[in-house]
């Protein structure tokens, strides 16, 4: 008896169609395999921050660290 075979493993995604049911397989992300990935841009960056919005970010998160060694010296 032959096996049966999945129809997931011959799937050819390498062109783009429409199936019936409404959703499509175009794919927008190609590059070759061996290239690094393409950038993209970031939607938050510290280094597009202002000074102040940096050291208020960073009294912060040293407030917060400092808040999380009280609780555990409690």
């Amino acid at each position: 008896m032959v096996p049966a075979v999945s129809h997931a493993r011959h799937h050819d995604h390498s062109h783009d169609h429409v199936h019936s049911q409404g959703h499509d397989h175009t794919h927008a992300h190609v590059h070759d395999p061996a290239s690094p990935h393409p950038a993209q841009a970031a939607p938050w960056s510290i280094l597009r921050m202002t000074t102040a919005g940096r050291l208020a970010a960073a009294l912060a998160v040293c407030a917060v660290l400092w808040g999380m060694v009280f609780l555990a010296m409690r």
